[in-house]
């Protein structure tokens, strides 16, 4: 964990976010107002304010959060603790006194998300850890018209990504010289060899830095033909050097994921740092598992749904490239399939005409055609217990919005390819299950080939005792006193569907003129503090059914009268995570995945019933 020196500092003018573009004259700004007011918002939260907790912003190059670095990141920035939180701790009897700085930043440095042990184990076969994926890593943006950039692997591994995708196409311009694109679209283009250097550096810098062990894997989407098959290997060898896993670990002779005992599958420490490639292998008969019913707002549907048909026509015009013998070895515990049948789940679990090591490459949509009921999602989870399974977004999700997590996870699946371009709804969740690991997160037991297969369910209850924050984020240009209160949705799989669950409490908004500010001023005989610094001193309570896949995410928001109610801070944590300490603080982030330096005082309590 981190061994800087925190600093705290008291408040005075808090920190802005970024600045939204203004419109151009004082009309257009009156129109654009006017265009947020909804005189007909009830006091429950619209459909447009749960759309806005889900799609986040776009992420740049000072993004932190995502993949479970961020909880590394502890002192990047400041962390702000008010008079009136410090006030709060002393009349806790947490600290002796509101001026006890040694002691507050001994609270500060106990964390209140800390993985238990048993997530870091890496001495379990690969197929038995959730692992931080990216899908289509190279662009920024739209996924049909967006910009490619070899430097968002850096950013996205930076993030905590250990399995990012590289699409290889041959280059007309320099055919010994294949490039990274979006085929069949307006994305523009990067070298390959450019990419490959990007993710060397990045693998060097974490190694000199002494960061634990954490294999990179290369889901490589070939469209090359045999030539510049041969220069991607080429390329990659004369790049990589020794960092690239171009054999077995384990010498000739010793069984390795057989199908009568998956246990022997390579673990993952004996990876270590290396590069690993998957590698595709096209079955006979294999199908596009992608799906195009959308998944868009009815304003952008019809033009999704066209761009989308346009683009699946121009890629049926080219048939899939033959696998050349070099590229083949490359994927040496990894050989991507798309099956035509069941047969890799159904009856006795056996997929037809398997490669070594195979690994299912399928959509949302194209898994939830095979998970409808309960045998076959059993089938299924068996089968990723032994075997490596990759869930990509349907393809309608063209403004790169995302798949829901959780039930993909509970479905055993290890890489769940996230579009990265935003630091949405999903971008979080995967930022909480991967938080202050390595990128790699050892499944639920029951997800495990040794754990059997069945879930004990325990039913517990949650209570979430919030103080107050520190230093509310305020978006520059706001001229409207803030009302901030707290929003809490827990997440989890609904029920036997391939949907998320999530049930909202919420706090108070918080008033410094209000009753309850001016009461506890009354009583602390100190003044109301701003409303940048509020306090709540709420609990908010759930009962769930736990499968240890279930989730916060936490948010400050301001109750804006007439208004959609902006996000101002946001965080998420896996419950299991969670510690229960008397209190303790939240770091919260932006919507682009900013550190903020705003903090939040909680404490948690879990309990079985």
């Amino acid at each position: 964990m981190s061994h800087f020196t925190k600093t705290i500092r008291s408040i005075s003018n808090p920190e802005t976010m970024s600045e939204p573009t203004e419109p151009s004259s004082p009309t257009r700004r009156l129109t654009a107002k006017l265009g947020r007011v909804n005189p007909f918002k009830s006091s429950k939260r619209s459909k447009e304010d749960e759309d806005e907790e889900d799609i986040g912003e776009d992420i740049d190059d000072t993004t932190v959060a995502g993949g479970g670095h961020s909880a590394f990141d502890h002192t990047r920035h400041d962390l702000m603790v008010s008079d009136a939180i410090k006030s709060f701790l002393a009349r806790q009897g947490v600290l002796p006194s509101k001026d006890d700085p040694e002691g507050l930043v001994t609270l500060l440095d106990q964390r209140m998300v800390i993985p238990p042990a048993s997530v870091f184990d890496r001495s379990h076969p690969l197929t038995e850890y959730f692992i931080s994926s990216s899908h289509n890593t190279y662009l920024r943006a739209h996924q049909l018209y967006g910009k490619s950039d070899a430097d968002a692997y850096r950013t996205i591994l930076t993030a905590g990504a250990r399995c990012v995708e590289i699409d290889a196409w041959d280059n007309p311009d320099d055919p010994s010289e294949p490039k990274v694109t979006h085929g069949y679209t307006l994305v523009s283009n990067v070298p390959f060899r450019e990419v490959c250097e990007v993710i060397r550096n990045f693998v060097d810098y974490e190694t000199s830095a002494g960061a634990a062990a954490a294999p990179i894997l290369l889901s490589l989407e070939n469209h090359c033909n045999p030539n510049g098959q041969l220069r991607l290997v080429q390329i990659m060898k004369e790049v990589f050097g020794d960092r690239l896993l171009s054999k077995a670990v384990r010498d000739k002779g010793h069984e390795e994921q057989s199908e009568s005992d998956p246990e022997s599958h390579v673990r993952l420490e004996e990876l270590g740092n290396k590069i690993a490639v998957i590698v595709e292998y096209h079955l006979p008969g294999e199908i596009d598992t992608s799906d195009s019913s959308s998944d868009s707002s009815s304003d952008e549907e019809e033009e999704a749904n066209k761009e989308r048909e346009e683009y699946k026509a121009r890629k049926r015009e080219t048939e899939a490239a033959i696998i050349i013998p070099d590229l083949e070895e490359l994927g040496v515990y990894a050989q991507s399939v798309k099956p035509g049948d069941d047969s890799w789940y159904a009856g006795e679990g056996v997929l037809r005409n398997r490669p070594h090591h195979h690994l299912i490459n399928i959509s949302e949509a194209g898994l939830a055609r095979h998970a409808t009921d309960d045998v076959n999602t059993a089938a299924i989870q068996r089968h990723n217990s032994k075997h490596l399974m990759r869930v990509f977004p349907k393809g309608t999700r063209i403004s790169s919005r995302n798949l829901s997590p959780i039930p993909f996870w509970a479905l055993g699946a290890q890489i769940l390819a996230l579009n990265w371009q935003r630091f949405d709804a999903s971008m979080q969740l995967n930022d909480a299950l991967f938080a202050g690991t390595t990128g790699y997160v050892l499944k639920p037991a029951h997800l495990q080939h040794s754990g059997g297969g069945r879930l004990v369910k325990t039913r517990k209850r949650l209570r979430l005792h919030v103080a107050g924050a520190s230093d509310v984020p305020v978006p520059k240009g706001r001229d409207s006193v803030l009302k901030p209160y707290v929003t809490v949705s827990l997440v989890q799989k609904d029920g036997t569907s391939l949907k998320q669950s999530k049930r909202k409490q919420k706090t108070s908004g918080y008033k410094k003129h209000g009753l309850r500010s001016a009461l506890a001023a009354l009583h602390s005989g100190e003044e109301s503090p701003a409303e940048t610094d509020p306090i709540w001193d709420e609990t908010l309570e759930w009962e769930f059914e736990d499968d240890e896949l279930v989730f916060l995410r936490i948010f400050i928001k301001s109750d804006d009268s007439f208004a959609s109610n902006p996000i101002l801070a946001v965080t998420a944590v896996r419950v299991l995570y969670v510690v229960q300490r008397e209190w303790g603080f939240l770091r919260m982030l932006d919507l682009k995945g900013h550190e903020t330096g705003c903090t939040l005082l909680v404490r948690f309590e879990i309990e079985d019933l």
